[in-house]
């Protein structure tokens, strides 16, 4: 009786309303000292609704019309196209961009909004907010209109290919921003994108390489035995790394492994036919570089080849064929190698690298065992080279220049560039990266070697050579950021990648991260800036190379850092890329863009990197090298018109996976191309006759004097002896530019090949000294191509004074 009282009386309490008890009020706080607002129930839900931001409105109203435009592009292929695969793409981009329209309009609606109109400059331009990226421009759909056949094929996957790119990116930056995305459809949506998108790129890269004429487009991956393209040119030999310088568990430098739970690691996990094992899970961490080839240097029949773990040593036969005589293990960092007489100078940078060459690193943030400059050796016994000297940077030596020396005072002065992070003062006194006039940043060091006692080695100046020349600012060159709309991000100027030098001329090329440098060293110790220039297409510059004359700089963009695929389809071929100027009046005139023709794959790392001059006589030549691009000889002569003479590319490592290979370095040595493979070893290659490059040329590259060394960032004119290929070499150019005077080449063959039998026979023969002096006379008189008749005419009278 007593319980049924009570649950009435709770009833009833329940449905008798509490006259006395007000609505509680809904605060929401202003900011400190604003007054507070009242919200009505409904205002405070709708403030507390956290599912959509502004940046995931703006993010749909964008995509909406940057899918039309990819609509808009499929519309076009029926009328244009007859490849069947590109139709059947097409009808497949176009609806699937009608479904996530219609998605993408009835999400908006569902949220009280609308797609906003589209900027006028909006194709690929960053505004301030979200950017529309990877549109076409209104140029390049009305070429894509006019087109028809293969070339609209082509221009189609282009842009295609760089649209849907250009979607994924809009999608990764969307969910950088804070609290984007987090309604549970939207997400789903965007990761829908990403991989629809990105598996569209990836059949539409397969296609290309179907479509194109290019063999490097579709080659086989494999690590020893990956599919190889060449031209106009022969590999005469592959070297693999040596012993000690591989891991023989994973040879090809995979990225750390991890093995799916369950599963037991097996002996192949590491293939041959550029298939990793599907029982392997891969770390995205890149591996250390432990053992990856990096730079050269030779010196008469020396070869040194720099690694991540040392150096080794060859021997170069009659052939050019290299033998190896030694193996140094010193770790470090990627050990550029420098050589003057028996002396081998040595980058180090990283925080593991020992005094003693020792291999087990150093744990603590500061040791006195640890080393970061440059080491030097004693090479007068190749076999047994002895490290006689070091020199501690706060930086470390990410590359060196070797600038001067030695001279009658028997000093060496070296140039060295670090990138490397600012060491702790606790450790090498004076080092700092705090705001103050001795900062570490914004300078290269310069060393003095007494050849006669390397162990002696010092600095002997820090200049800031980015300073500001009025304010004294060290950090007076670029600040790092884009230069605007659809621009690199281009690396602050804080650091020189490469300073290549350039004596003769008393110049210097610094390739420093965000600026390109043209540097008077006519005191070596303090160099001073003659020019600086930026590029928008630039992320890091990197290296540079001057032409024969010193007349020219071709400086490179290391874009992504060299380990990521930067030469794909969707890549822009100012990015990444060779910049070409002309040296006028002491200021750096920008000629034109270079940048490797062939697309390669999301699997190979490729950008520009280094390379050297082929000594042609009257021209212009360089070979370069881009990782998993390969590498490629192209002609500059011209400067505002390069073209590729040859090239040699493999596969990627694996079919799968980006595993980081590729050519490190490319250079020319005695008539032969040496070529540090980063994974797999040393290539020997040779050039070929072709219609763009005779055999006479060949063999007059062959014969140019060197110098007593080749060093990476050291460049010397070379010179040409007096013998009659020379001349040939001149006159295949000027026939091929159609500048030879037929009776004046009727005249010259014969000459010259009596110059051979001459000078096979050891004889001198006055009566045709005179005729190559007229010879020679008559050369100067032609009013066509002066400079290279009188190139030609020069070296006529200097075999005519041979035989007199």
């Amino acid at each position: 009786m007593k319980s049924s009282i009570l649950l009435a009386a709770f009833a009833l309490s329940l449905s008798t309303p509490l006259a006395a008890q007000a609505p509680v009020p809904i605060i929401q706080p202003g900011a400190p000292g604003a007054p507070a607002r009242v919200l009505t129930p409904e205002q405070a839900a709708k403030v507390a609704d956290t599912r959509f931001i502004g940046a995931d409105l703006e993010f749909m109203s964008g995509m909406i019309h940057h899918h039309q435009q990819a609509l808009d592009m499929a519309k076009l292929a029926p009328a244009r196209s007859s490849n069947k695969d590109l139709l059947t793409m097409a009808g497949r981009i176009a609806a699937s961009q009608k479904d996530e329209m219609k998605f993408m309009h009835d999400w908006l609606r569902a949220r009280g909004a609308g797609p906003t109109a589209p900027m006028p400059a909006m194709a690929g331009h960053d505004h301030g907010g979200l950017a529309m990226k990877g549109m076409a421009t209104p140029a390049q759909m009305a070429l894509l209109a006019a087109s028809k056949g293969e070339a609209f094929d082509r221009l189609f996957l282009q842009l295609m290919t760089a649209h849907h790119a250009g979607a994924v990116t809009m999608v990764e930056e969307l969910l950088e921003r804070p609290g984007a995305a987090y309604d549970p459809v939207l997400f789903q949506f965007t990761s829908d994108v990403k991989n629809e998108q990105t598996a569209e790129i990836k059949r539409m890269d397969a296609l290309k390489a179907r479509l194109s004429a290019d063999p490097r487009e579709a080659l086989k991956a494999g690590f020893r035995d990956a599919g190889h393209a060449i031209s106009n040119m022969t590999l005469v030999a592959s070297l693999p790394k040596p012993p000690g310088f591989f891991d023989p568990t994973n040879p090809a430098g995979y990225p750390p492994m991890k093995v799916k739970k369950g599963v037991k690691p097996t002996a192949n996990a590491f293939r041959d036919d550029g298939q990793s094992n599907d029982d392997i899970e891969w770390s995205d961490r890149s591996p250390l570089l432990s053992f990856a080839q990096t730079d050269m240097a030779f010196a008469g029949d020396r070869l040194f080849v720099g690694n991540y773990h040392g150096f080794n040593a060859y021997r170069l036969g009659a052939d050019g064929m290299p033998v190896q005589v030694a193996s140094v293990v010193c770790a470090g960092g990627q050990g550029d190698v420098s050589v003057i007489g028996n002396l081998l100078i040595m980058s180090v940078e990283q925080n593991r690298a020992r005094r003693d060459c020792g291999t087990q690193g150093i744990a603590d943030d500061v040791s006195a065992e640890r080393f970061r400059g440059i080491r030097i050796f004693d090479i007068s016994d190749i076999a047994r080279p002895r490290q006689v000297g070091q020199v501690q940077t706060c930086r470390g030596s990410h590359t060196h220049s070797i600038v001067k020396g030695p001279e009658g005072d028997g000093r060496i002065l070296v140039y060295v560039s670090g990138t490397g992070n600012v060491r702790k003062a606790e450790e090498l006194a004076g080092c700092t990266d705090q705001p103050s006039p001795s900062n570490s940043l914004f300078r290269i060091d310069v060393v003095e070697i007494p050849v006669d006692d390397p162990a002696t080695a010092r600095i002997v100046d820090s200049p800031a050579v980015f300073a500001d020349a009025k304010t004294g600012e060290l950090a007076g060159l670029w600040k790092g950021g884009d230069h605007g709309d659809e621009t690199q991000k281009t690396h602050i100027t804080d650091q020189c990648h490469d300073i290549t030098v350039f004596p003769a001329s008393r110049l210097a090329a610094g390739a420093c991260s965000g600026n390109g440098i043209i540097f008077d060293i006519s005191n070596p110790r303090k160099p001073r800036r003659i020019d600086v220039v930026s590029d928008p297409g630039f992320a890091y510059w990197h290296s540079a190379t001057f032409n024969n004359d010193g007349t020219k700089v071709l400086f490179t963009d290391e874009w992504g850092g060299g380990s990521r695929p930067r030469c794909r389809n969707q890549d822009r071929k100012d990015w990444g890329a060779d910049a070409i100027y002309d040296i006028v009046d002491g200021k750096l005139m920008r000629r034109a863009t270079f940048k490797l023709a062939a697309a390669q794959s999301e699997q190979e790392n490729c950008v520009a990197h280094n390379g050297s001059i082929v000594p042609v006589p009257g021209r212009d030549i360089m070979v370069q090298a881009w990782y998993q691009g390969g590498l490629t000889v192209i002609d500059f002569t011209d400067s505002s018109a390069p073209f590729e003479i040859a090239y040699f590319d493999r596969g990627p490592i694996d079919s799968k996976r980006e595993v980081l290979g590729g050519f490190w370095s490319a250079y020319f040595y005695r008539g032969r191309i040496y070529a540090t493979e980063i994974a797999r070893g040393l290539d020997v290659l040779a050039l070929k006759p072709s219609a763009m490059l005779s055999a006479n040329e060949i063999a007059a590259a062959a014969l140019a004097d060197q110098g007593p060394a080749f060093n990476p960032q050291q460049q010397n004119p070379v010179a040409w002896p007096a013998v009659p290929v020379i001349v040939r070499a001149y006159a295949d150019q000027l026939k091929r530019a159609g500048a030879l005077d037929g009776a004046f080449a009727a005249r010259l063959e014969p000459a010259l090949a009596e110059a051979d039998s001459r000078f096979a026979s050891n004889a001198r023969d006055p009566a045709l000294a005179t005729l190559l002096l007229d010879l020679a006379r008559a050369a100067r008189s032609f009013a066509v191509d002066r400079p290279r008749h009188a190139a030609m005419a020069d070296k006529l009278v200097q075999i005519a004074d041979r035989l007199r």
